[in-house]
């Protein structure tokens, strides 16, 4: 199990190609960029962003999420430019039970290129190591082909099909539960 303690520093993870860095201020225009975007967000479980204040709210949202040890997202950044595509990370986290949820999106003009294997692989490294994740989740439509198709080659396993599991964009939606276990 992981000593809560030494999770008080937002760490930076760094791939090959990437950087996985703490959100800020700056990054609300890439951000909305992503978000704003209906290809992005119709599995998102919101409709896309309107106004950059909300992706303002967003990083806000996401920078107690870490503080409050509930999880943590990473900015996806490429490392020859420094532009923010995406993001990464857990919420959901259950820290008495070493598990937590698993959620990622990249903007579209980034698809298709593993950018999304790339940062995945490291935050999950991260979390079996650092956060003392036992296992990881994630909930998929079960329209999102891609999404699946990457989970399943990160060796996660589909668990089954949750019916009528969330209220999203104002109906309630079935999601397939993948999890990853650390051993």
């Amino acid at each position: 199990m992981a000593d809560i303690n030494e999770l008080r520093q937002f760490p930076v993870l760094e791939t090959d190609r990437l950087r996985l860095r703490q959100l800020g201020l700056a990054d609300t225009e890439a951000l909305f960029q992503t978000l704003s975007s209906e290809e992005v967000m119709r599995y998102y479980g919101r409709f896309p962003l309107l106004e950059q204040v909300e992706a303002a709210e967003l990083i806000e949202r996401f920078r107690l999420l870490f503080e409050d040890y509930r999880g943590i997202r990473w900015g996806i950044e490429l490392k020859e430019n420094a532009q923010i595509i995406g993001s990464v990370g857990f919420h959901a986290w259950a820290f008495s039970h070493n598990r937590a949820e698993i959620g990622y999106e990249l903007n579209e003009a980034y698809q298709g290129q593993g950018y999304a294997r790339e940062a995945l692989t490291a935050a999950i490294s991260y979390a079996f190591q650092d956060m003392g994740l036992n296992r990881i989740e994630a909930l998929v439509y079960p329209e999102n082909e891609a999404s699946e198709k990457l989970l399943l080659r990160l060796g996660f396993d589909l668990e089954g099909l949750l019916k009528q599991y969330a209220f999203f964009r104002e109906t309630y939606v079935d999601l397939n539960m993948f999890a990853l276990l650390k051993g």
